[in-house]
């Protein structure tokens, strides 16, 4: 997404500093602050010596004899916020009563809500001790709620006075919001767009400009891995828990996953494109990836993956596959039914004697959202699918529970754990090492780039000088150990 820097000039008394948005009542007039896009409900100024906190002029409420959180409050105008505590001061004007009460919330944006709000979430409810304090200020430092902090879109905060019985008032001053102001006064204080020229076409609460589907209110923006111009590729051995040829092009696949996220950074979809280049095997491997720590019902569904009647993976209703603690997804279920054995040498595209077999492709599309309606499960944050959630692996010559996955990734429920520690695998799970020798070699690589696979029958060690080097040393060593540069590779083993 790009990103712009904005400067605006506010007039009135909103007193605007970077990191914080204050209310300090010294307008003196309600009016110039409703301008600046607070409001008021049955909240007043009062310049009364006996009653003012702080300066000139507090804001007094109207009697507290309504529990509602709508009868009477202050709210801000549009906020970035930033981590931090909100705070103000509070006192009442005599201490009759009997409860008294200030409660906070939060309010998303909407574009078809009234003044564009969503619906408020309370985050914090206090309850003053009667009799309530009268001459005495009572500091308030609340905490900025997790789920609005750092957001692409913009948040209000209603303080709401609640009380019953008597006729006291609360007599507040001095709010301080942490973040950046982000309303827009000349264009019915929506959130901030509208000074640079950069409309918000869709109304979800991003200016087209930092949008990248302006005209789709449930999609705001499109994450990369390994990067948006450029594939990873997986390679592995499918003789684990024995090291095999050890050649690493049992699969080979090529890989790009595209995030897409809303304007409150919840996953709507997923696309995972694969580019299915090679297989060194006589074994007819399946492939997929679990998604650790988002469960099966987070999704709604899972399409363009291959799978052939009858094949050994069972599958909920949503496409994810059944039986499983954390969402997995199988991209294919058999190399050989992607693509077509060419009538001689070992595997496809292994072997330099053999027809070259044009590459497949599938498309996998994951739904965490569809138009705006969420899964069963709820929505998953974009900080919770990061990279590293992407657990690769393979199973092997159509056994469900042997799988293969990148060295230290964790099996799935499926697997079958007991090959652990057997033949040359020396995974210690208490310790966190899975798929891994004696001497730290994996059975899966995961390159950043595209990558030129051993040819058949040739160790990756042989093809690539620095490989053992780089193994050994948990990628301290030699991490461009696949590059083409001189003394790092024999071509002569390389397809």
């Amino acid at each position: 997404m790009k990103k712009i820097g904005i400067a605006i000039l506010f007039s009135g008394l909103v007193n605007v500093v970077i990191g914080q948005v204050k209310l300090t009542c010294e307008s003196g007039n309600r009016g110039i602050d409703i301008g600046n896009c607070w409001s008021f409900g049955a909240n007043s100024y009062t310049n009364s010596n006996s009653l003012v906190i702080a300066g000139q002029y507090s804001s007094r409420s109207n009697q507290l004899t309504n529990t509602s959180p709508t009868a009477s409050w202050i709210k801000s105008p549009w906020i970035k916020f930033v981590s931090g505590n909100i705070t103000f001061k509070a006192k009442f004007d005599n201490g009759t009563g009997t409860t008294r009460g200030i409660k906070l919330y939060y309010i998303p944006y909407s574009q078809n809500g009234s003044a564009y709000e969503g619906t408020p979430v309370l985050f914090y409810d206090y309850s003053f001790s009667a009799p309530f304090p009268v001459s005495s200020v009572q500091n308030f430092s609340v905490p900025v709620p997790t789920a609005i902090i750092g957001n692409s879109t913009s948040y209000k905060i209603r303080v709401s006075f609640v009380g019953s019985g008597g006729n006291s008032r609360i007599i507040t001053d001095e709010y301080v919001f942490p973040g950046t102001y982000w309303s827009e006064p000349a264009h019915d204080c929506r959130p901030r767009f509208y000074s640079l020229g950069n409309n918000d076409d869709d109304d979800d609460g991003v200016c087209n400009d930092d949008d990248d589907y302006p005209t789709n209110p449930h999609s705001t923006s499109t994450s990369y891995y390994p990067s948006q111009n450029g594939y990873g590729t997986l390679a592995f051995e499918d003789q684990w828990p024995q090291k095999g040829e050890y050649d690493l092009n049992d699969i080979v696949v090529n890989y790009k996953i595209s995030t897409i996220t809303n304007a409150n950074n919840k996953v709507v979809e997923v696309n995972a494109k694969f580019i299915l280049r090679a297989t060194g095997a006589g074994y007819h491997n399946g492939f997929g990836f679990q998604l650790d720590g988002i469960a099966p019902n987070k999704i709604i569904s899972v399409s363009g993956n291959s799978i052939a009647p009858g094949s050994i993976f069972s599958f909920n209703s949503n496409g994810t596959e059944a039986g499983q603690t954390f969402a997995n997804i199988i991209v294919f279920d058999d190399f050989y039914n992607s693509m077509e054995w060419p009538g001689s040498g070992i595997g496809i595209n292994t072997d330099k004697n053999a027809p070259f077999v044009p590459y497949d492709t599938l498309n996998v599309k994951i739904v965490f959202i569809n138009n705006g309606v969420q899964a069963a499960g709820g929505t998953v944050s974009s900080s919770s699918l990061t990279a590293d959630k992407f657990n690769f692996y393979i199973v092997t010559n159509q056994e469900r529970g042997r799988e293969i996955h990148l060295a230290d990734k964790v099996p799935t429920n499926k697997a079958n754990t007991s090959l652990f520690g057997t033949e040359e695998d020396k995974s210690s799970p208490g310790n966190g090492k899975y798929y891994r020798t004696e001497n730290n070699l994996p059975w899966a690589i995961n390159v950043l780039q595209s990558f030129d696979y051993p040819k058949e029958k040739s160790p990756i060690n042989e093809a690539y000088m620095h490989f053992i080097e780089w193994a050994r040393s948990s990628g301290t060593l030699y991490p461009n150990w696949f590059s083409n540069t001189s003394g790092y590779r024999d071509a002569t083993k390389i397809y």
